[in-house]
Protein backbone atom coordinates (compact mmCIF):
# COMPACT_ATOMS: atom_id res chain seq x y z
CA UNK A 1 0.00 0.00 0.00
CA UNK A 2 1.26 3.32 -1.25
CA UNK A 3 0.48 5.09 2.31
CA UNK A 4 1.86 2.11 4.63
CA UNK A 5 4.45 2.72 7.09
CA UNK A 6 8.02 1.56 6.56
CA UNK A 7 9.75 -1.03 8.57
CA UNK A 8 13.39 -0.11 8.14
CA UNK A 9 16.34 -1.73 10.37
CA UNK A 10 19.39 -0.32 10.69
CA UNK A 11 22.52 -3.55 11.22
CA UNK A 12 25.82 -1.96 12.52
CA UNK A 13 28.07 -4.43 13.67
CA UNK A 14 30.49 -3.17 16.61
CA UNK A 15 34.25 -1.90 15.97
CA UNK A 16 33.97 -4.84 13.24
CA UNK A 17 37.69 -5.64 12.12
CA UNK A 18 38.56 -5.11 15.42
CA UNK A 19 36.15 -7.40 17.30
CA UNK A 20 37.12 -10.08 14.40
CA UNK A 21 40.28 -9.62 15.47
CA UNK A 22 40.25 -9.86 19.34
CA UNK A 23 37.71 -12.66 18.58
CA UNK A 24 40.27 -14.59 16.99
CA UNK A 25 43.22 -13.55 18.95
CA UNK A 26 42.35 -14.08 22.63
CA UNK A 27 45.21 -12.13 23.80
CA UNK A 28 43.87 -9.26 22.34
CA UNK A 29 40.82 -9.11 24.24
CA UNK A 30 40.31 -6.33 26.55
CA UNK A 31 42.92 -4.35 24.89
CA UNK A 32 43.51 -1.29 22.75
CA UNK A 33 43.87 -2.90 19.13
CA UNK A 34 44.09 -0.43 15.79
CA UNK A 35 43.34 -2.70 12.72
CA UNK A 36 45.41 -0.89 9.95
CA UNK A 37 48.55 0.15 9.05
CA UNK A 38 52.40 0.43 10.25
CA UNK A 39 53.31 4.12 12.05
CA UNK A 40 56.67 3.54 10.18
CA UNK A 41 54.75 3.08 6.73
CA UNK A 42 52.69 5.88 7.56
CA UNK A 43 49.84 4.00 7.89
CA UNK A 44 46.05 4.90 8.55
CA UNK A 45 43.99 3.49 11.21
CA UNK A 46 41.18 0.97 9.47
CA UNK A 47 39.21 0.64 12.34
CA UNK A 48 39.22 0.77 16.04
CA UNK A 49 38.52 -1.43 19.39
CA UNK A 50 36.14 0.10 22.31
CA UNK A 51 38.99 0.20 24.70
CA UNK A 52 41.50 2.01 22.05
CA UNK A 53 38.30 4.51 21.58
CA UNK A 54 38.76 5.43 24.83
CA UNK A 55 42.05 7.16 24.20
CA UNK A 56 40.61 9.29 21.42
CA UNK A 57 41.18 6.44 18.59
CA UNK A 58 39.67 6.46 15.47
CA UNK A 59 38.94 5.52 12.05
CA UNK A 60 41.11 7.30 9.22
CA UNK A 61 43.90 8.55 11.85
CA UNK A 62 47.11 8.18 11.39
CA UNK A 63 48.73 5.53 12.78
CA UNK A 64 51.59 7.57 14.32
CA UNK A 65 49.26 9.53 16.08
CA UNK A 66 47.08 6.55 17.14
CA UNK A 67 50.32 5.76 19.30
CA UNK A 68 50.97 8.65 20.74
CA UNK A 69 47.89 8.89 22.64
CA UNK A 70 48.32 5.09 23.39
CA UNK A 71 51.93 3.46 23.62
CA UNK A 72 50.45 0.38 24.17
CA UNK A 73 48.22 -0.20 21.55
CA UNK A 74 48.38 -2.73 19.49
CA UNK A 75 48.23 -3.00 15.77
CA UNK A 76 47.21 -5.44 13.70
CA UNK A 77 47.43 -5.47 9.85
CA UNK A 78 43.45 -6.14 8.07
CA UNK A 79 42.00 -9.60 6.97
CA UNK A 80 39.78 -8.50 4.38
CA UNK A 81 39.25 -11.84 3.00
CA UNK A 82 38.25 -13.33 6.68
CA UNK A 83 36.14 -9.61 6.83
CA UNK A 84 34.14 -10.24 3.74
CA UNK A 85 33.46 -14.04 4.59
CA UNK A 86 31.91 -13.17 8.21
CA UNK A 87 29.65 -10.25 6.21
CA UNK A 88 28.50 -12.85 3.96
CA UNK A 89 27.44 -15.12 6.79
CA UNK A 90 25.72 -12.35 8.47
CA UNK A 91 23.96 -11.10 4.82
CA UNK A 92 22.95 -14.86 4.68
CA UNK A 93 21.20 -14.38 8.38
CA UNK A 94 19.16 -11.58 6.54
CA UNK A 95 17.98 -13.13 4.09
CA UNK A 96 16.50 -15.91 6.26
CA UNK A 97 14.21 -12.39 6.93
CA UNK A 98 13.80 -10.28 4.29
CA UNK A 99 15.52 -10.22 0.04
CA UNK A 100 15.19 -5.96 0.80
CA UNK A 101 18.56 -5.34 2.16
CA UNK A 102 21.07 -2.76 1.74
CA UNK A 103 24.45 -3.70 2.72
CA UNK A 104 26.21 -0.31 3.26
CA UNK A 105 29.45 -1.48 3.51
CA UNK A 106 31.11 -5.12 5.37
CA UNK A 107 29.51 -4.46 8.81
CA UNK A 108 26.45 -2.15 7.73
CA UNK A 109 23.34 -2.41 6.09
CA UNK A 110 20.21 -1.62 5.82
CA UNK A 111 17.04 -3.74 5.94
CA UNK A 112 13.27 -3.14 4.57
CA UNK A 113 11.14 -5.72 6.88
CA UNK A 114 7.73 -4.01 6.32
CA UNK A 115 6.96 -7.32 5.38
CA UNK A 116 9.02 -10.23 6.52
CA UNK A 117 9.48 -13.73 5.23
CA UNK A 118 9.12 -15.34 9.12
CA UNK A 119 5.54 -13.33 9.71
CA UNK A 120 6.88 -11.44 12.59
CA UNK A 121 4.75 -9.06 13.72
CA UNK A 122 7.30 -6.18 14.83
CA UNK A 123 10.45 -4.99 13.34
CA UNK A 124 12.21 -5.00 16.77
CA UNK A 125 11.48 -8.38 17.16
CA UNK A 126 13.03 -9.23 13.46
CA UNK A 127 16.00 -6.74 14.66
CA UNK A 128 16.34 -8.85 18.11
CA UNK A 129 16.28 -12.22 16.07
CA UNK A 130 18.78 -10.71 13.81
CA UNK A 131 21.28 -9.67 16.49
CA UNK A 132 20.97 -12.95 18.47
CA UNK A 133 21.87 -14.79 15.25
CA UNK A 134 24.90 -12.97 14.35
CA UNK A 135 26.41 -13.48 17.93
CA UNK A 136 25.51 -17.39 17.88
CA UNK A 137 26.66 -17.51 14.34
CA UNK A 138 29.75 -15.30 14.54
CA UNK A 139 30.34 -14.70 18.49
CA UNK A 140 30.64 -11.10 17.32
CA UNK A 141 28.00 -8.16 18.32
CA UNK A 142 25.67 -5.82 16.26
CA UNK A 143 23.88 -3.03 16.85
CA UNK A 144 20.46 -2.25 15.75
CA UNK A 145 18.34 0.97 14.90
CA UNK A 146 14.57 1.01 14.05
CA UNK A 147 12.66 3.18 12.65
CA UNK A 148 9.97 4.21 9.64
CA UNK A 149 12.43 5.58 7.78
CA UNK A 150 16.54 4.65 7.00
CA UNK A 151 17.95 8.15 8.20
CA UNK A 152 15.77 7.61 11.83
CA UNK A 153 17.25 3.75 11.73
CA UNK A 154 20.87 4.59 11.06
CA UNK A 155 20.41 7.51 13.71
CA UNK A 156 18.64 5.18 16.41
CA UNK A 157 21.36 2.52 15.76
CA UNK A 158 24.28 4.61 17.08
CA UNK A 159 22.44 5.37 20.46
CA UNK A 160 22.91 1.93 22.48
CA UNK A 161 26.19 1.39 20.90
CA UNK A 162 27.95 -1.68 21.36
CA UNK A 163 25.26 -4.34 21.21
CA UNK A 164 22.51 -2.02 21.74
CA UNK A 165 18.84 -1.71 20.33
CA UNK A 166 17.18 1.56 19.70
CA UNK A 167 13.80 1.77 18.74
CA UNK A 168 12.28 5.37 17.36
CA UNK A 169 8.64 4.89 16.59
CA UNK A 170 6.56 7.44 13.88
CA UNK A 171 4.93 9.46 16.71
CA UNK A 172 8.82 9.90 18.38
CA UNK A 173 10.39 10.81 15.34
CA UNK A 174 9.93 14.55 15.15
CA UNK A 175 10.58 15.30 18.78
CA UNK A 176 13.83 12.52 18.44
CA UNK A 177 15.08 14.81 15.24
CA UNK A 178 13.96 18.01 16.85
CA UNK A 179 16.24 18.07 19.60
CA UNK A 180 18.93 15.94 18.14
CA UNK A 181 22.43 18.36 18.14
CA UNK A 182 23.57 19.19 14.60
CA UNK A 183 26.86 17.77 14.60
CA UNK A 184 24.89 14.41 14.93
CA UNK A 185 23.36 14.01 12.19
CA UNK A 186 24.03 11.30 9.84
CA UNK A 187 25.05 13.30 6.81
CA UNK A 188 26.35 16.51 8.20
CA UNK A 189 30.09 16.04 8.88
CA UNK A 190 32.03 18.50 10.72
CA UNK A 191 32.62 21.30 8.48
CA UNK A 192 28.86 21.83 6.98
CA UNK A 193 28.13 21.34 11.72
CA UNK A 194 30.37 24.61 12.07
CA UNK A 195 28.71 26.44 9.10
CA UNK A 196 25.64 25.50 10.63
CA UNK A 197 26.34 26.73 14.03
CA UNK A 198 27.98 30.11 12.24
CA UNK A 199 23.99 30.42 10.61
CA UNK A 200 22.47 29.93 14.10
CA UNK A 201 21.37 26.09 13.60
CA UNK A 202 22.40 24.30 16.48
CA UNK A 203 19.72 21.56 16.52
CA UNK A 204 17.16 19.84 14.56
CA UNK A 205 14.73 22.70 16.03
CA UNK A 206 16.69 25.14 14.19
CA UNK A 207 17.20 23.24 11.18
CA UNK A 208 13.64 22.80 10.58
CA UNK A 209 12.73 26.69 11.08
CA UNK A 210 14.99 27.05 7.99
CA UNK A 211 12.79 27.33 4.81
CA UNK A 212 13.91 24.95 1.91
CA UNK A 213 15.04 27.84 -0.28
CA UNK A 214 17.35 29.37 2.07
CA UNK A 215 19.09 26.06 2.87
CA UNK A 216 19.69 25.50 -0.89
CA UNK A 217 21.07 28.56 -0.85
CA UNK A 218 23.77 28.10 2.02
CA UNK A 219 24.54 24.32 1.09
CA UNK A 220 23.30 23.51 -2.29
CA UNK A 221 21.89 20.04 -3.45
CA UNK A 222 22.59 18.86 0.22
CA UNK A 223 19.77 21.63 1.36
CA UNK A 224 17.06 19.61 0.23
CA UNK A 225 18.24 16.67 1.97
CA UNK A 226 18.41 18.41 5.27
CA UNK A 227 14.95 20.17 4.58
CA UNK A 228 13.80 16.86 4.83
CA UNK A 229 15.53 15.22 7.60
CA UNK A 230 14.91 17.81 10.02
CA UNK A 231 11.15 17.47 9.51
CA UNK A 232 11.89 13.23 10.16
CA UNK A 233 11.42 13.11 6.47
CA UNK A 234 13.29 10.26 4.22
CA UNK A 235 11.84 8.83 1.18
CA UNK A 236 15.24 6.46 -0.12
CA UNK A 237 13.89 3.07 -0.52
CA UNK A 238 16.44 0.02 0.99
CA UNK A 239 17.89 -0.68 -2.48
CA UNK A 240 19.69 -4.36 -2.69
CA UNK A 241 20.91 -3.76 -5.97
CA UNK A 242 22.16 -0.75 -6.29
CA UNK A 243 25.22 0.04 -7.85
CA UNK A 244 28.09 2.09 -6.29
CA UNK A 245 29.86 4.56 -9.05
CA UNK A 246 32.43 5.49 -7.03
CA UNK A 247 34.54 5.27 -4.14
CA UNK A 248 36.20 8.26 -2.50
CA UNK A 249 38.29 9.35 0.63
CA UNK A 250 38.49 13.38 1.69
CA UNK A 251 40.03 15.29 4.32
CA UNK A 252 38.69 18.90 5.51
CA UNK A 253 41.55 20.27 7.43
CA UNK A 254 41.52 22.38 10.52
CA UNK A 255 44.23 24.16 9.74
CA UNK A 256 44.55 25.18 6.05
CA UNK A 257 47.22 23.80 4.15
CA UNK A 258 50.16 25.91 2.43
CA UNK A 259 53.09 23.74 2.92
CA UNK A 260 53.91 21.30 -0.48
CA UNK A 261 55.37 18.55 2.52
CA UNK A 262 52.37 18.62 4.52
CA UNK A 263 50.26 18.52 1.17
CA UNK A 264 51.48 15.48 -0.11
CA UNK A 265 52.03 13.91 3.65
CA UNK A 266 48.05 14.32 3.48
CA UNK A 267 47.16 13.85 0.05
CA UNK A 268 49.02 9.78 0.76
CA UNK A 269 47.36 8.99 3.87
CA UNK A 270 44.10 10.25 1.75
CA UNK A 271 45.55 7.45 -0.53
CA UNK A 272 45.81 4.86 1.38
CA UNK A 273 41.92 5.61 3.07
CA UNK A 274 40.63 5.11 -0.31
CA UNK A 275 43.02 1.83 -1.27
CA UNK A 276 41.46 0.35 1.87
CA UNK A 277 38.50 0.68 0.80
CA UNK A 278 38.94 -0.30 -2.33
CA UNK A 279 40.24 -3.75 -1.29
CA UNK A 280 37.26 -4.68 0.76
CA UNK A 281 35.20 -3.95 -1.79
CA UNK A 282 37.43 -5.84 -4.40
CA UNK A 283 36.91 -3.54 -6.66
CA UNK A 284 39.12 -1.24 -9.48
CA UNK A 285 38.67 1.84 -11.64
CA UNK A 286 39.66 3.30 -14.80
CA UNK A 287 39.16 7.01 -13.43
CA UNK A 288 41.22 8.98 -10.58
CA UNK A 289 39.89 12.19 -9.58
CA UNK A 290 41.62 14.74 -7.17
CA UNK A 291 39.48 17.07 -5.64
CA UNK A 292 41.08 20.19 -3.90
CA UNK A 293 38.76 23.19 -1.97
CA UNK A 294 40.79 26.03 -1.42
CA UNK A 295 40.76 28.16 1.93
CA UNK A 296 38.32 30.72 -0.08
CA UNK A 297 36.23 27.62 -0.53
CA UNK A 298 36.77 27.50 -4.45
CA UNK A 299 36.72 24.27 -6.00
CA UNK A 300 38.12 22.14 -8.31
CA UNK A 301 38.94 18.71 -9.71
CA UNK A 302 41.60 17.03 -12.01
CA UNK A 303 40.68 13.19 -13.51
CA UNK A 304 42.71 10.92 -15.73
CA UNK A 305 40.91 8.19 -17.50
CA UNK A 306 43.42 5.02 -18.00
CA UNK A 307 42.53 2.29 -20.38
CA UNK A 308 43.82 -0.14 -17.25
CA UNK A 309 41.92 -0.64 -13.98
CA UNK A 310 43.47 1.37 -11.22
CA UNK A 311 44.12 -1.04 -8.08
CA UNK A 312 47.16 -0.48 -6.15
CA UNK A 313 48.33 1.71 -3.79
CA UNK A 314 51.24 3.06 -5.49
CA UNK A 315 49.04 4.07 -8.59
CA UNK A 316 46.88 5.82 -6.98
CA UNK A 317 49.51 7.77 -5.07
CA UNK A 318 51.56 8.58 -8.59
CA UNK A 319 48.57 9.45 -9.99
CA UNK A 320 47.39 11.69 -7.39
CA UNK A 321 50.98 13.75 -7.26
CA UNK A 322 50.54 14.32 -10.96
CA UNK A 323 47.02 15.79 -10.93
CA UNK A 324 48.28 18.00 -8.16
CA UNK A 325 51.33 18.99 -9.99
CA UNK A 326 48.87 20.13 -12.92
CA UNK A 327 47.10 22.66 -10.41
CA UNK A 328 48.45 26.42 -10.18
CA UNK A 329 48.18 27.41 -6.64
CA UNK A 330 49.53 30.74 -6.50
CA UNK A 331 49.01 32.29 -2.80
CA UNK A 332 45.93 29.63 -1.67
CA UNK A 333 45.76 27.41 0.88
CA UNK A 334 43.81 24.41 0.73
CA UNK A 335 41.28 23.47 3.32
CA UNK A 336 40.34 20.08 1.78
CA UNK A 337 41.59 17.38 -0.58
CA UNK A 338 39.89 14.21 -1.92
CA UNK A 339 40.81 11.23 -4.04
CA UNK A 340 37.58 9.14 -5.88
CA UNK A 341 38.24 6.29 -8.26
CA UNK A 342 35.25 5.62 -10.83
CA UNK A 343 34.49 3.59 -13.66
CA UNK A 344 34.80 0.76 -11.62
CA UNK A 345 35.28 -2.68 -12.15
CA UNK A 346 33.02 -5.01 -9.80
CA UNK A 347 30.43 -2.77 -9.53
CA UNK A 348 27.19 -4.61 -8.78
CA UNK A 349 29.00 -6.08 -5.86
CA UNK A 350 29.75 -2.82 -4.59
CA UNK A 351 26.40 -2.14 -3.36
CA UNK A 352 24.78 0.79 -1.91
CA UNK A 353 26.06 4.00 -0.59
CA UNK A 354 23.48 6.39 1.00
CA UNK A 355 24.06 9.83 1.37
CA UNK A 356 28.02 9.81 1.68
CA UNK A 357 29.96 13.03 3.29
CA UNK A 358 33.53 12.41 4.17
CA UNK A 359 34.43 15.48 5.78
CA UNK A 360 34.00 13.55 9.18
CA UNK A 361 37.82 12.14 8.34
Amino acid sequence: MANQIRKIIHIDMDAFYASVEQRDNPEYQGKPLAVGGSANQRGVVAAASYEARKFGIHSAMPSKIAIARCPNLIIVYPRFDTYRKISAQIHNIFRYYTDIFEPVALDEAYLDVTENKQGLPYASTVARHIRAKIYQETNLTASAGVSINKFLAKMASDINKPNGMTVILPEQAQEFVEALPIEKFHGIGKVTAAKMKDLGIRTGADLKERGLEYLIRQFGKAGNYYYNISRAKDNRAVEPNRIRKSIGAENSFAEDLSDKVKILTELELIAQTLYQRIDKHQASGRTLTLKIKFADYQQITRSKTFDNHINSLDLILKISVTLLETIEFKDKSIRLLGISLSNLENAKEIQAVQLSLFENY
